[in-house]
């Protein structure tokens, strides 16, 4: 005789009609899991190298210039190649082993750094880092969104943020304490960072499973763009526009140190301004899977990265009053933090849930390139504004941005 427990399936009334019942899914799976711990382990590998990399840099005698023109091909680098490989990716019939390569590809690239005497060698060490982040990156978003149903993408993409972003906090400090522990020993501390990105590799290759996904026919790069729906279309309109006045939230720390210099003076400034970062990205860390549960539990998943995008642009507001309290400053600074957390899991778990499984390395490569787009014009316009007309003026470009976004995302329709 069965079990119980397997001839009566457990069962929920349904979150839009409560008088249908339906059996009880399960998301939290290993494969949930696997990637959230990649995640997290592969974040705190890179982080800790991008803590210590500007030290490095000036040390080997390389200055911001060089720092700029490392970090900016790189990111340009990720964005082209998680384009090309979310096309290339729904034409595998596995995609697991692409994305065990592109973590295994990250984590020596980093680490290559150890052997770096020149800028230009840190350069093809990070491009190298950001091209295997760009391969993994379609592959793995699409592995998740196989594995769990599509009324649980938010809390499974929600997991996967807060799991990132745990790596992105703990990351600078395991760098704080490599470095004080190593004398400064620089080439020590970017060869530790292999210990957690070979971790990721074997969280990944360990826990994640590969579900059958029919495959895409062969077909051209092109091809594959005209055949995405309209109405993901509209979504990638949404975020471009929103992108484009998402300022990089290192913004903000140099906002913070200089609205309270005049009172608290330049030194203890700067330290305030590093730990309301420190709590923005806690605020970011949880607002990634709250936001993805309520977005669950509600008929429609658009209306909460809507708000998250109009919470975005309360934020922008309350920037362009330029305050000097502490207070304010940190209420500002929680709020990009929930924004943001929220606007990731969203983005990815709405557009799973716009998309075929057979096109989602196709869509979740699309979607990168536009956020990519998006940071790049952010950062030059407001960036510009800032300098040349006043904070206001950069700030109030941001909100009207947001608040068109949000209004995009409102009236998306499936």
């Amino acid at each position: 005789m069965r079990a119980r427990s397997q001839m009566f399936p457990a069962i929920h009334c349904d979150a839009v009609n409560p008088d249908v019942i339906r059996p009880k899914e399960n998301w939290l799976t290993r494969t949930v899991l696997g990637v959230g711990l990649t995640s997290l382990f592969s974040d705190w590998s890179h982080e800790i190298a991008t803590a210590a990399l500007p030290a490095f840099l000036a040390a080997i005698g390389a200055g911001p210039a060089w720092l700029g023109a490392i970090e900016g091909i790189a990111d340009g680098l990720s964005s082209l190649t998680k384009l090309g490989a979310g096309h290339f990716t729904d034409q595998l019939k596995r995609r697991k082993p692409l994305a065990v390569f592109g973590y295994a590809f990250t984590a020596l690239a980093t680490a290559s750094f150890a052997f770096a005497t020149h800028a230009y060698h840190v350069l093809i060490g990070r491009a190298g880092a950001w091209l295997g982040r760009g391969v993994r990156s379609p592959a793995k978003k699409a592995l998740l969104a196989a594995d769990v149903p599509r009324s649980a993408y938010g809390r499974a993409f929600g997991l996967e943020r807060l799991m990132d972003t745990v790596g992105a906090i703990v990351g600078p400090l395991t760098a704080l304490w490599l470095l004080e522990v190593t004398h400064h020993n620089y080439r020590a501390v970017f060869l530790w960072t292999l210990l957690p990105g070979m971790i990721a590799v074997a969280s990944f290759w360990l826990l994640v499973r590969e579900r059958p996904v029919e495959t895409r026919k062969k077909q051209s790069f092109l091809s594959g763009l005209q055949e995405l729906p309209e109405a993901f279309r509209r979504l990638l309109l949404g975020v471009g526009i929103f992108g484009a006045g998402d300022f990089s939230h290192t913004l903000l720390i140099l906002y913070a140190s200089r609205m309270l210099a005049p009172v608290q003076g330049m030194s203890r400034a700067a330290s305030l301004a590093v730990g309301l970062y420190a709590l923005h990205n806690v605020f970011y860390a949880g607002s990634a899977y709250l936001s993805g549960w309520i977005s669950d539990h509600l008929p429609h998943r658009k209306v909460v990265l809507a708000a998250g995008y109009t919470l975005a642009g309360v934020t922008a507001i309350l920037l362009t009053m330029a305050p000097h309290q502490l207070w304010l400053l940190a209420v500002i600074f929680i709020l990009a933090g929930l924004y943001v957390g929220t606007e990731e899991a969203l983005e990815d778990s709405l557009a799973a849930e716009l998309i075929p499984k057979e096109q989602h390395g196709m869509a979740f490569g699309t979607l990168a390139a536009v956020n990519a787009v998006g940071d790049f014009l952010s950062s030059l316009v407001v960036g510009f504004l800032w300098s040349a007309v006043s904070v206001r003026a950069a700030f109030s470009f941001s909100a009207v941005l947001f608040f068109l976004g949000a209004l995009i995302i409102l009236r998306l329709r499936r």
